[in-house]
């Protein structure tokens, strides 16, 4: 479980995020949507700790993981799982030596455990012999699956999806979303998504939580959205899914 309590943070006296509090349960999976500019990615970038917030607390569990000292907040960081936008595979190393970065950094695990967990993860990604390939020889698909792959080499009891269906096609994207919600749930990850997909909303958006204007806005499961009655969410809603229309219609 991951809890932001009264959450402020300001860039340049600029306020991005205004007394946001909220709790994101492990087994479901938990989005964070809003506009461009909304504060979500910001919020994101909070709770695994890449801002330092101005006030309020992060906790990981039943740890303030916000006022912990650097050490110490290195610790809870092996258990947690990062999935970038882009994937951000290192261009120079192949399949296998991405996936099994984590392992290298942060444990002392014999050269063939390294090689069954690396090659279990692939598996469980529904990725196989593709071990010696480069990032230059996948698929966008493929790319965003040896991500998540690295992302649980750890076995992490967090994970953080930073726009996980960016630049995919709508059948590869739902097929990452349903990847997500397995893995999550199988290991009872506290998992959180930055998303302005609609279509993972409403497939996977077991908790949701609307930004805007910095603040939470509205909070919900993906069957609330439907007959939610606040204007800013049915605008946000509208707004995403003429966009998704117009982008299929090449306009």
């Amino acid at each position: 479980m991951i809890r932001a309590e009264h959450i402020v943070k300001s860039f340049d006296g600029r306020v991005v995020l205004d007394d946001i509090t909220a709790e994101f349960s492990p087994g479901i999976t938990n989005l964070i949507i809003g506009r461009s500019g909304s504060g979500k990615t910001v919020l994101l970038k909070s709770l695994v700790g890449l801002h330092k917030i101005d006030s309020g607390a992060i906790y990981y569990d039943d740890t303030c993981f916000s006022e912990l000292p650097f050490k110490e907040k290195k610790a809870i960081r092996k258990e947690v799982g990062m999935i970038f936008q882009g994937g951000a595979l290192l261009d120079s190393s192949n399949v296998e030596e991405n996936v099994r970065l984590p392992l290298d950094l942060f444990t002392t695990m014999p050269e063939d455990e390294k090689r069954d967990r690396v090659a279990f993860c692939l598996r469980r990604v529904n990725l196989e012999n593709v071990n010696h390939l480069y990032p230059a020889e996948l698929s966008g698909g493929m790319i965003k699956r040896v991500a998540i792959a690295r992302a649980i080499v750890l076995n992490p009891k967090y994970l953080f999806c930073d726009e996980p269906n960016s630049g995919l096609d709508p059948i590869t994207s739902v097929l990452i979303d349903n990847l997500i919600q397995e893995i999550t749930q199988e290991y009872n990850i506290t998992t959180i998504i930055n998303t302005h997909d609609m279509n993972s909303v409403m497939e996977i958006g077991q908790h949701i939580v609307f930004i805007h204007k910095g603040r939470k806005w509205w909070e919900g499961t993906h069957r609330d959205i439907l007959h939610a009655d606040d204007p800013e969410l049915n605008e946000f809603v509208f707004a995403s899914a003429m966009a998704k229309r117009a982008k299929k219609s090449g306009l």
